[in-house]
């Protein structure tokens, strides 16, 4: 396997946002479906590029997937505070999953986290369905922090979202 992992391209952002969107469609995590206005976020690459690193998997120029490392606090930032850079948007295209795509870009982001001057942790927001995230994140280190859990939409009860950090 050539997984390379590298910042996406302008050229690839309609490529990468529509496998964001699609993974999140289809692994039914937008409670509102196409209607669901963060969806519009996950499509929204250009956006995420000009405020934090995406990161993209390729395998013979293909892309499998992408993420956004956010270096700290900031506009693209949902948890990340002082000293903290944050994980955002995983996704991976089911074409390329199980094949180690989404964990070459998890440590990716890792070891850019430990290239970033005071950073002394990970940060990040998961859905409770998104196990097999899960298990990338606990099998590089990653802890549970359930006292900062929280929900993006407070009108709507069960939409609360786990976290996880890695201190480095």
């Amino acid at each position: 396997m050539d997984i390379v992992i590298r910042p996406v391209e302008p050229g690839e952002y309609g490529e990468l946002g529509e496998i964001t969107a699609q993974a999140y469609l289809l692994d039914g995590l937008l409670d509102f479906k196409e209607s669901d206005g963060y969806l519009g976020e996950l499509r929204d690459v250009a956006k995420r590029a000009a405020a934090a690193e995406v990161l993209v998997a390729t395998e013979h120029g293909a892309v499998l997937g992408g993420v956004t490392f956010v270096p700290g606090p900031g506009p693209m930032a949902d948890l990340a505070g002082p000293g903290e850079t944050e994980i955002r948007m995983l996704a991976v295209a089911r074409a390329g999953r199980g094949r180690g795509a989404g964990e070459a870009l998890v440590r990716a982001c890792v070891d850019r986290a430990r290239a970033t001057g005071g950073c002394r942790r990970i940060v990040l927001s998961t859905q409770r369905t998104m196990r097999s995230a899960h298990r990338i994140y606990e099998r590089l280190g990653f802890t549970r922090t359930p006292e900062r859990d929280w929900n993006p939409l407070p009108d709507l009860d069960d939409i609360m979202l786990l976290t996880y950090e890695l201190t480095l």
